[in-house]
């Protein structure tokens, strides 16, 4: 089972996207987000780096019935070990 944090459960709310990508790096978590221009740079700097991160999925932005509908796909058709240092898009 799957179980996601949300930004503001994690008393993340306000904080940049290094801190909020560190925090689920730091529990082993892929992170999703709608925030692609500034994902994609931070993966692209991971990458660089040679730093190790557990995925990040941006979602395009849409409904949130086809968010939640898309999600799962990866979930259940992707391993973590697969996610790992991995961007994918829904």
């Amino acid at each position: 089972m799957c179980q996601a944090t949300t930004t503001q459960e994690a008393g993340l709310i306000g904080r940049g996207d290094k801190d909020q990508s560190a925090y689920a790096v730091s529990l082993q978590k892929t992170f999703f987000t709608h925030n692609r221009e500034d994902f994609e740079r931070l993966a692209g700097e991971y990458f660089a780096a040679s730093r190790e991160y557990y995925g990040i999925i941006i979602g395009v932005r849409r409904s949130p019935y086809e968010t939640v509908r898309r999600l799962p796909v990866i979930q259940n058709n992707v391993s973590a070990d697969e996610m790992r240092n991995e961007l994918r898009y829904i």
